[in-house]
């Protein structure tokens, strides 16, 4: 068994977090990733209801395993009762990302709750230290969904310099090398969201799994296309990772254009309600190309975790020789 800060902290058997996918991480992937001996965690969106997010608590909790909240900063600024939801759900950890923590810090630690948020740059860091937090989530933009545009190790090795904090690596991490590698390099664990993004207990649709499986490495674009004809308030400095579609070819590097085009904003919506994988967003990144399989998160984390033991055992014995 792999031990970390965090795995201790925490009290896992693995030192992998499940992301906060809205969409796609709800109880059942939150509970399965803590089965398999990490930190499942449930994705909270702009448009969530704080009942919604209650129900699923509710499923990791019914099986005794711990789990985490994802919330989106920019978000509670308008919906501060989706924060209440989340104190009164009783996780282990909540992360407050894509903007300023600070606000919901002293909430959450008074509720004995743990807090984490994402950071893509060095600001990010010194505002994350003096908001409090307790981990530090080094997110590089090879991760799915919305990031930043530094790469995981640059910035993973940057922010460990500036920080005493428990560090999570987050951004092209599939394999138990790729874990091994950032433990390595001095992260207390592993941030995992698209290597789960096939998983039978996610919310996505099987079109959606399927179309990840299919999916290169090589197959992903950084974009704002999706957030601007949805009107989506995401802040400009957090585009995202998603999979290459016939939206992205027509949208991507056009959003100008597609600024409060109707009917382009109608097609997305039409698409996520129909299951379209060619208009609709399907968030993935740069690791898509090892995740082949449909299976349990639960055998992800566990697969992850052993694979990464014998990597680690096979580091010790190269530099010992």
């Amino acid at each position: 068994m792999i031990t970390t800060p965090l795995t201790r902290w925490f009290d896992l058997q693995a030192p992998v977090f499940g992301a906060p996918m809205a969409g796609v991480g709800g109880g059942e992937l939150a509970r399965a990733v803590s089965l398999g001996g990490g930190l499942g965690m449930i994705g909270v969106g702009s448009a969530t209801e704080p009942e919604w997010l209650a129900a699923q608590a509710r499923v990791p909790a019914e099986s005794d395993v711990s789990f985490g909240v994802g919330l989106m900063a920019w978000v509670l600024a308008d919906r501060p009762e989706l924060l209440d939801a989340a104190i009164a759900a009783e996780p282990a950890l909540v992360s407050v990302s894509f903007g300023d923590p600070a606000p919901f810090v002293g909430p959450l630690h008074d509720a004995g709750i743990a807090v984490a948020t994402a950071v893509n740059n060095r600001a990010d860091v010194e505002q994350a230290q003096e908001a409090g937090v307790d981990v530090i989530v080094a997110q590089g933009t090879e991760a799915g969904g919305h990031t930043g545009r530094r790469a995981t190790l640059p910035l993973l090795q940057e922010v460990l310099t500036l920080t005493d904090r428990p560090v999570l690596a987050a951004g092209g991490i599939a394999t138990g090398a790729g874990l091994a590698a950032v433990l390595v390099a001095g992260a207390a664990g592993a941030w995992i969201g698209t290597p789960l993004l096939s998983c039978t207990e996610a919310m996505n649709t099987p079109a959606a799994r399927a179309r990840i499986r299919a999916a290169g490495g090589d197959s992903t674009v950084l974009t704002r296309a999706f957030d601007v004809a949805q009107g989506l308030a995401w802040p400009q400095r957090w585009p995202g990772r998603a999979l290459v579609n016939e939206f992205t070819d027509t949208w991507h590097g056009r959003e100008d254009e597609l600024r409060g085009d109707a009917a382009a904003a109608a097609l997305v919506a039409e698409a996520r309600r129909s299951g379209d994988v060619e208009h609709a967003p399907l968030y993935a990144g740069e690791s898509v190309g090892l995740v082949t399989a449909e299976v349990s998160a639960t055998e992800v984390v566990r697969r992850l975790a052993a694979e990464a033991e014998v990597t680690l055992r096979g580091v010790t014995r190269l530099l010992s020789g």
